[in-house]
């Protein structure tokens, strides 16, 4: 209460007249409670003229107790702390009005007055409610929300902020947001993008790493909207946060499996990693990826943490209604449950080791191609009996989507697999493919065993099109490859090469068993066969051929086949034949040379003839070649071309490298002891002689016998061998080279060379083919190449040896292109030792001499040309 004294009726006057003019409203009540004066604004706010009012009591307005001496019991509004009174006053018109009222005692001429002013403070009170209500909804919601100043101080956080972050509302009012939720791996990037969202009219969302309260990373999603004043000025700012940490990780689990599959890697892999991650962000679920195939067997892909003996047992098991959860799955085509795998009849005769390692529960969903097909399940098995989470199913819904696209990238390989390796009509493997399981049958064939080459043409198949035409043709010959299965075993290989032509491949067979399995076959092609409502003829000529009787490499097998085949054609058709030596003369031949190669070995009748090498530069002699030469007291002169593919296919190759090597080493140790400077000698070595992992052992100890630097050596290898991946082949090249034995690449540019894995090999020096020789000075795109081998060489800093050089335009052409070495008739052919030396001393005779006459005084050609002595060509 305050109390304002005033004396003369002019004051009186004055106060009435300034309440009047006030734009709260005033109401003056004398001691007995009634009201003396009620301004305008009072009028307004109370709905009720002054008339009505003054000289009544102010119980009719609603303010009982607003007098200088309140009854006792009389009604007292509400008041705030700072003794302000909060009045709801209804009016007339049905409107109820928030007043906030303040009390004041006037005293004059003796008496006690109450000034009660009241102001209209409605739509305060209905922007707190709203506020309230807003602040309620806020707290109801499950997304972060939060308010800040213009300096992003936090002004207001829900619960859903202190359930995310471990904050409370009170922690956090006044500080700044940014450095309360930014750590050390928040983009500083993002927090830029943001501040400018902020900046913008309509704001936008961020996807942003913060911290919670602990320190642990949190994935957000952050949208930001700035409120501004009429000014445009930024006043708060209004914030939605959402936890997208489980987004994130499935996107990260998309990003690993399409990574993977981008990279190539085989699906198994793919499920793999698919599996293992799913396990990381789902610690209690062990998950497994299942192929379904076209005949509805099931294939595991993927189970890294399910027994590998239990994968193995579901490998090729038929779906159905009763084969566990994902059987059944795959069967019905919707996801099936199984809380309780040790009492679900599905699960009985796969229950076992999955209780024993703890396994309780089983949840499979299909996975699906585009057209609809089941192709796969992904299943989630949990310890204990239990359905699976919000969580779980988004895993699964991600994962269903991955696997489809795995499976399906493998089934579209399979049908490219099959397109380029089966023959469409009958489904057989075709021409390329039957020469790798050819190869393989042989390759796995025990000693003692067989393998059964058979070729079949189909007899007078030309006259079935001809009168029935080829769609007749065409079921013709599917029923003959469903004969030809039908009398194979699990194992063997039935193939058509196209057209009329077929294959069978009897593997790991007795000598003994072979003949009555043709002569089955041939009988069961004969079954009479009804096409276009009439019996046609069906019958084969067959020949086989017989590994390693035979032949140990595959092309002699197959033209064994074929000459066996023809010869069963020329008898009459209808039957069968196997080669034999009166086939083909050529066999009779081979067995010949055979015979006396291996004598010739025995009895030191092979020689190693020994071709110059000359450097370009100087003309200085670089090296030689040694070649071998064998000339047959009964055969006479027989060409390496010949008896050296003869030993790859007698196995007598790597006694012929192993003395190739010895031989060579002895000479040059003789050469030496004479004085004669021979730098080094190259021999060739079969593709073969890489197999061999003790021939890096076999040089070293002949070097040492011989007194020998590793330099003094160099080995011949050729294009395939370079180019082998196996890792035999590779092992021995590098110890070769560790030895310190030069590796040269022979005739380099005929066949297909990788120049990264060139780059990696140890490799000293390339030689140009000699065919390439012939047309260098005519042919744009012989000298092309060799120029190509040349820079080769130089940018891998190896030396690039000729072969072949003949003519001394040749020899200038390739001084001017680079390259190193040049070896040919121009300088000699390959000699024998004692012939050899001779040359050398004529050959070292005829360069002193020449440089003799390049530095005498009176000599004026300073031109470079090769030094040449003629010999006959042998």
């Amino acid at each position: 209460m305050i109390q304002r004294p005033t004396s003369s009726p002019d004051n009186q006057s004055l106060w009435r007249a300034a309440l009047e003019q006030t734009r709260d409203a005033a109401i003056v009540i004398d001691d007995a409670g009634n009201v003396c004066l009620f301004n305008r604004a009072a009028e307004r706010m109370w709905g009720i003229c002054r008339t009505d009012i003054v000289g009544r009591t102010i119980g009719i307005l609603g303010l009982d107790g607003m007098t200088s001496k309140p009854a006792s019991g009389a009604f007292s509004p509400p008041t705030t702390s700072n003794g302000v009174a909060i009045l709801e006053i209804p009016r007339p018109d049905g409107q109820v009005i928030s007043a906030e009222l303040t009390q004041s005692m006037i005293s004059t001429y003796g008496h006690n007055y109450t000034l009660v002013t009241a102001r209209d403070i409605t739509p305060e009170m209905e922007r707190r409610k709203g506020i309230e209500l807003i602040s309620s909804i806020a707290d109801r919601t499950t997304r972060a929300v939060l308010v800040t100043d213009a300096d992003l101080k936090l002004l207001y956080t829900n619960a859903a902020f202190t359930g995310l972050f471990g904050f409370s509302a009170a922690d956090v009012k006044g500080r700044n947001v940014i450095g309360l939720l930014a750590g050390h791996h928040t983009n500083r990037r993002t927090i830029a993008n943001l501040k400018q969202r902020i900046a913008d009219a309509e704001g936008g969302e961020e996807e942003i790493l913060v911290y919670d309260h602990n320190g642990d990373e949190i994935w957000i999603s952050a949208d930001v909207k700035a409120l501004h004043d009429a000014q445009g000025r930024v006043t708060q700012v209004f914030g939605l946060l959402t936890d997208i940490s489980e987004t994130r990780q499935l996107r990260m689990l998309q990003q690993v499996t399409l990574s993977a599959l981008a990279d190539e890697i085989p699906i198994t892999d793919v499920a793999d990693r698919m599996c293992r991650f799913v396990e990381k962000i789902a610690p209690d679920v062990v998950s497994t990826i299942l192929h379904v195939d076209a005949q509805g067997l099931l294939h595991p892909l993927g189970g890294p943490s399910l027994p590998e003996d239990y994968s193995r047992a579901l490998d090729a098991v038929s779906i159905g209604p009763q084969v566990g959860s994902c059987g059944a799955a795959a069967y019905f085509g919707k996801p099936v449950l199984a809380l309780d795998i040790d009492t679900d009849p599905r699960w009985e005769p796969f229950k076992k080791q999955l209780l024993e390692i703890g396994l309780r529960a089983c949840w499979s969903s299909p996975v699906k191609a585009k057209d609809g097909r089941v192709i796969g399940t992904f299943a989630f098995y949990f310890r204990a009996c239990r359905p699976p989470s919000h969580w779980h199913h988004r895993i699964v819904h991600a994962c269903l989507h991955l696997g489809a696209l795995a499976i399906e990238r493998m089934e579209s390989r399979a049908q490219i697999a099959r397109l380029a390796y089966f023959d469409m009509l009958t489904g057989l493997p075709n021409r390329a493919r039957l020469r790798d399981l050819i190869a393989a049958a042989t390759a796995a064939c025990p000693q003692g065993r067989m393998v059964a080459l058979a070729f079949l043409d189909v007899d007078n198949f030309k006259d079935i099109n001809d009168t029935l035409g080829h769609a007749a043709g065409d079921e013709f010959l599917i029923e003959f490859a469903r004969r030809l299965r039908d009398q194979v075993q699990p194992g063997d290989v039935v193939g058509r090469l196209g057209g009329d032509e077929f294959v069978v491949v009897l593997p790991n067979r007795e000598p003994a068993e072979i003949e009555p399995v043709v002569a089955r076959i041939s009988e069961a092609l004969m079954l009479p066969f009804t096409l276009c409502n009439s019996q046609v003829p069906m019958s084969a000529s067959i020949g086989v051929s017989l590994y390693p009787d035979n032949a140990t490499d595959l092309d002699t097998l197959i033209n064994q086949a074929d000459t066996a085949m023809y010869r069963a054609k020329r008898s009459g058709r209808s039957t069968y034949r196997l080669f034999n030596s009166d086939m083909h003369g050529a066999a009779e031949q081979r067995m010949a040379y055979a015979a006396a190669l291996r004598s010739a070995l025995a009895n030191s009748r092979l020689e190693l003839h020994y071709q110059p090498q000359i450097r370009t530069s100087d003309g200085a002699l670089h090296g030689v070649e040694a070649l071998a030469r064998w000339n047959d007291p009964a055969l006479g002169p027989v060409p390496p071309t010949k008896f050296i593919p003869l030993a790859e296919e007698c196995g007598l190759i790597d006694q012929i490298a192993c003395w190739s090597i010895r031989e060579a080493c002895r000479q040059m140790r003789a050469w030496r002891d004479q004085g004669l400077e021979v730098p080094s000698v190259a021999v060739n070595l079969s593709p073969i002689n890489f197999e061999n992992p003790a021939l890096p052992t076999l040089v070293a100890d002949t070097l040492a016998t011989y007194h020998l630097p590793p330099e003094a050596l160099m080995l011949e290898v050729t294009e395939g061998v370079a180019q082998d991946n196996r890792s035999t082949a590779h092992e021995t090249m590098m110890a070769l080279r560790r030895i310190g034995v030069g590796l040269s690449l022979d005739d380099f540019g005929t066949g297909y060379s990788n120049l990264n894995r060139l780059a990696q090999l140890p490799i000293r020096e390339l030689k140009i083919d000699r065919g390439f020789m012939s047309e260098l000075e005519t042919s744009p795109t012989a000298r092309a190449v060799v120029t190509t081998v040349v820079r080769v060489g130089q940018s891998l800093a190896l030396s690039v040896v000729a072969e072949g050089v003949e003519t001394t335009a040749q020899f200038q052409l390739l001084s001017e292109l680079g390259c190193d070495v040049a070896q040919g008739f121009l300088y000699a052919p390959a000699l024998a030792p004692a012939a050899f030396e001779q040359w050398l001393l004529g050959y070292s005779a005829a360069r002193a001499g020449t440089m003799m006459e390049r530095i005498s005084p009176t000599s004026t050609d300073d031109r470079t040309a090769p030094f040449t002595v003629t010999r006959r060509r042998n």
